[in-house]
């Protein structure tokens, strides 16, 4: 089996067949047909609105079809894969500027989203594939650290400075070094090992969804303009609005994602961390001893902003 197929693997808590790899990958591809074509139904329904307008109808309309979708996905008995609901709404963006968009588009422009769409997938493969840095820790380990398991090692990290800001993740059980949250998008934990690779692929995403989101706007004022909009074929036209608002939703909290992750880049703290920094004890500082009512939260790996990006962008 390839390597994605791997990454694809291990994104789920128990080995996944051939076949149930495939039946995934088909439930994932009908979601996204399904959604985007519930959302090309708003600009038929209401053609009379504006696009902003549009926007958080479209949202809600999304948001059902999601919903539609996986009751009928446990229905059928058959799960669909988020990372591959990823990979094939990328697919699907990419395809309608292809063949809708792409005449409508400047040769730099077309050059600069091309480019964009072709990295999404390569950095989507390789944090699909990649190691998020998982820890292994032997039992003679624990024996030393007078510890009956793992989880019980890894809080108080001073019995093992070794094992210094590894946490556990809940949804995948892995132990992973620098552990900031579980990604359900990327079907993966984010740790140290990875953790560069998600912010340029989030940045990526915010880039690409914004570039497609100017080359639709172009369309369909071209359109307006020409006086074309009504010799258009009405499928490729609702497509391209349902794609553009799609993708305004998408870079709205995806910016909101993107500066929660700077924010805690530059002050060095973990986003498991700052949910659940009262079962760490390097977090909690006691105005008393043995006080559990005056406890409040100390960061001990802030160095001071500069200091943090570089431990960021290059970590011990």
């Amino acid at each position: 089996m390839s390597r994605l197929a791997t990454g694809l693997q291990r994104l789920r808590r128990s080995s996944s067949s051939p076949w149930e790899v495939l039946w995934s990958a088909l439930a994932s591809c009908g979601l996204v047909l399904f959604s985007q074509l519930a959302v090309a139904m708003v600009p038929r329904l209401f053609p009379k609105l504006s696009l902003l307008a549009m926007l958080p109808i479209a949202g809600l309309v999304f948001l059902a079809a999601i919903v539609l979708g996986r009751l009928w996905r446990r229905f059928i008995g058959v799960a669909a894969s988020a990372p591959l609901f990823v990979l094939f709404n990328i697919l699907l963006l990419w395809g309608v500027y292809v063949f809708v968009i792409r005449r409508d588009t400047s040769s730099l422009l077309d050059m600069l989203i091309n480019a964009e769409c072709a990295l999404l997938l390569w950095g989507l493969y390789r944090i699909l594939s990649g190691d998020p840095g998982i820890v292994a820790c032997d039992s003679s380990y624990l024996e030393e650290a007078g510890c009956k398991d793992f989880v019980e090692a890894i809080c108080p990290s001073e019995k093992l400075p070794v094992l210094s800001r590894v946490r556990q993740c809940n949804w995948c059980k892995a132990n992973v070094r620098g552990y900031d949250h579980h990604c359900p998008a990327f079907g993966t934990c984010i740790g140290q090992k990875n953790h560069r690779l998600f912010m340029a692929l989030l940045t990526g995403f915010v880039v690409a969804e914004s570039t497609y989101t100017m080359c639709s706007t172009k369309y369909i004022t071209r359109c307006i303009n020409s006086g074309t909009l009504r010799s258009e074929n009405p499928v490729s036209l609702n497509l391209v609005i349902s794609t553009m608002l799609f993708s305004i939703l998408q870079v709205v909290w995806q910016i909101v994602f993107l500066m929660w992750h700077i924010y805690c880049i530059c002050f060095n703290i973990k986003t498991d961390e700052w949910i659940n920094w009262k079962k760490y004890p390097e977090f909690q500082m006691r105005e008393q001893p043995l006080s559990d009512l005056e406890v409040k939260f100390v960061n001990p790996y802030d160095k001071g902003m500069l200091c943090n990006i570089r431990d960021f962008l290059k970590p011990k």
